[in-house]
């Protein structure tokens, strides 16, 4: 599992070094393969943007921790949240490459037709892997959702 540390820097970098690592929920995991840095209160494109919310307020607090919201009506979006408390800054996980639990995430992406099609997407992923706004708050270093290095960790090309 990733320490507190991993977290609490510019989150430009925590989004680079996400690349290739290991999310896990339950039963199932996933290789990080995109990644997208929102860089809090100076970018327009940040729901910290706006300030200190109800909705916003864990992405102000201590990094390391998952921000799960709601978006289009439908989907919901895994974060994590970087910087130290009180500076916002989150890395949204846009795709994963499936690793464990896939006959799980075929069950609950019914509609995704390749393995290769049941994360590849924000709110795909977080269908497959069972993630909802439950998580919210959790704590990716003490908590069932976790990231972790891989076993071998190859160098990464970003594209």
């Amino acid at each position: 599992m990733l320490s507190r540390d991993f977290y609490a820097r510019p989150a430009i970098e925590v989004a680079r070094d996400c690349l290739g690592k290991i999310l896990v929920h339950g039963i199932t995991a996933g290789r990080i393969v995109e990644v997208e840095a929102y860089l809090g209160v100076n970018d327009r494109a940040a729901h910290a943007w706006a300030g200190v919310t109800d909705r916003t307020r864990v992405i102000f607090g201590p990094p390391g921790h998952a921000y799960v919201y709601f978006i289009y009506g439908m989907y919901e979006c895994l974060n994590f949240v970087a910087e130290p408390v009180g500076q916002a800054g989150c890395v949204l996980i846009r795709a994963l490459e499936p690793l464990a639990g896939v006959a799980t995430m075929q069950r609950r992406r019914r509609t995704a037709k390749r393995e290769e099609d049941l994360a590849n997407g924000p709110g795909k992923l977080t269908l497959a892997l069972g993630i909802s706004r439950k998580l919210n708050g959790a704590d990716l270093t003490t908590s069932a959702l976790q990231v972790r290095r891989p076993k071998n960790e190859a160098p990464i090309e970003i594209k």
